[in-house]
């Protein structure tokens, strides 16, 4: 997404061990989690910007990671099929050796359409809901399974573009080039 907005970056993954933060509100854990993998990645490049980010899907008090079976992504859609459920992504930018630190959530609600049992079984044998919190991905194959958003679209793919770039035209990360 960030290269499809222009910008050229590096991916580096982390060793954060995502099990050390208790569950707290949604809006505080995927920041925590944001916080915790640009804190680990800015401590080895401390002059370089960046981005860290997490996304839960939440239905009603229950938090959807990823699946781990066909059972268990099963079960997911089924309790995702015809409602309405949250997406939340937190994300921290940083630059250690400037002393700059941001981080904050965002909230998208998804509703689903009411799903077939062909359907759902269709799409667990795509397996692409092997990988993916809420066991769908509204950028690929699952893209039928969504009726309507209220929110960021890139939120539910995983990170907030709008929210970001901004905060990064802001530190003068990314700059404007306007002719004229």
């Amino acid at each position: 997404m960030l290269e499809q907005a222009g910008l050229s970056f590096s991916v580096m993954p982390g060793s954060f061990d995502e099990s050390s933060v208790p569950l707290s509100s949604p809006e505080t854990y995927v920041k925590i989690l944001a916080e915790a993998k640009a804190g680990e990645l800015s401590e080895k490049y401390p002059d370089s910007w960046v981005i860290g980010a997490d996304t839960i899907v939440l239905i009603g008090d229950t938090i959807l990671g990823k699946p781990g079976s066909r059972a268990e992504a099963r079960t997911m859609l089924k309790r995702l099929s015809g409602q309405t459920h949250c997406v939340f992504t937190g994300y921290s930018i940083c630059c250690k050796s400037k002393n700059r630190y941001f981080s904050e959530s965002v909230k998208t609600e998804v509703l689903f359409k009411d799903l077939t049992d062909d359907e759902i079984e269709w799409y667990i044998r795509t397996k692409e809901p092997f990988d993916k919190a809420g066991a769908y991905a509204i950028q690929g194959l699952g893209t039928f399974l969504v009726k309507s958003i209220n929110g960021s679209y890139t939120n539910v793919v995983g990170l907030p573009v709008c929210e970001v770039i901004e905060i990064l035209i802001k530190e003068g990360v990314v700059v404007l080039e306007v002719e004229g």
